[in-house]
């Protein structure tokens, strides 16, 4: 009987201990083709944003590397379509991290002149969402710079909140990372109880700025549009060459004022205040 119960007891702990969890290597999302994901959940936020959850087929995760984004378009070849016929196809960053297991989040604001964000708004738990990816954005390395700023305006920070989260995350973190981000009201801050989280949690190595386009009476906090000044009082010289670098994300008009427009997909020149305070070109990336 003892035997026995010994010999139970040994099966029970090889049992526990020598079966590891086998590595994912492949992400199931296809960079080449569009595939349907099933809402699982929706969380909104304020007014006007909503956290979209997805289910990743078999307890998955997405695997996007940093920085990435995916594109999106209806699952429904004729329910998203533009003025020409053709599928309305469109970028998100995920906000989930990419090794999150079974789910993947996007956090949609709905834009009254966005067809691609009112239809995921009205989208219902269950229906499906077809998405392609990743599309690497900027490869991240650890390390790489002593100072990072992240400029953002408004649904434009997701792509710095996937950097901020990958970063800070790893132990080795040396780099020390400046957010500005500006919205209109106090309201429109998204993603605030976070990152406020991820200040709280990296202190010696993250520092956020927030600034209102039109604040409440009972706001401390900066008032107006990012300029020269502000860009000057809190992100690093452009004279620290390559250890430094500024990621910025917002609408069109902020981006071109502020680092000068993109052309398409491509970088474009460098513009804006950025370029008046020196920076160059290889020391800014406008996703």
């Amino acid at each position: 009987m003892g035997a026995g119960i010994a010999g139970l007891a040994s099966y029970v702990y090889l049992d526990r201990v020598a079966a590891p969890e086998p590595v994912q290597e492949k992400s199931p999302l296809d960079p080449k083709n569009f595939v349907d994901f099933k809402l699982k959940k929706i969380i909104p936020y304020n007014h006007n944003t909503s956290t979209f959850i997805f289910e990743l087929p078999n307890n998955e995760a997405s695997l996007l590397p940093v920085a990435s984004c995916l594109v999106v378009k209806s699952s429904d070849p004729e329910a998203l379509m533009d003025a020409k016929g053709k599928p309305v196809i469109r970028p998100y960053t995920p906000i989930s991290a990419p090794d999150h297991k079974g789910e993947l989040a996007l956090l949609v604001k709905k834009y009254e002149n966005g067809n691609a964000s009112k239809y995921i708004h009205e989208l219902k738990e269950g229906d499906t969402l077809s998405m392609k990816g990743p599309i690497v954005k900027f490869p991240y390395k650890a390390n790489e710079f002593d100072e990072v700023a992240l400029i953002g305006g408004g649904s434009g920070i997701t792509p710095l909140y996937q950097v901020l989260t990958h970063a800070l995350a790893d132990k080795s973190n040396k780099t020390k990372f400046k957010l500005l981000f500006s919205n209109v009201t106090e309201q429109d801050i998204l993603l605030r109880e976070d990152i406020d989280a991820l200040r709280k949690k990296y202190p010696n190595t993250l520092d956020v700025v927030y600034l209102l386009d039109k604040p409440s009476s009972s706001w401390t906090g900066p008032s107006g549009f990012i300029n020269a000044d502000v860009i000057k009082k809190h992100v690093a010289p452009a004279s620290l060459g390559e250890k430094v670098k500024v990621f910025i994300c917002g609408p069109p008009g902020q981006v071109a004022a502020i680092a000068g427009k993109k052309a398409g997909m491509k970088q474009g020149e460098i513009g804006g205040i950025l370029k008046e305070l020196g920076y160059t070109e290889e020391q800014v990336f406008k996703f």
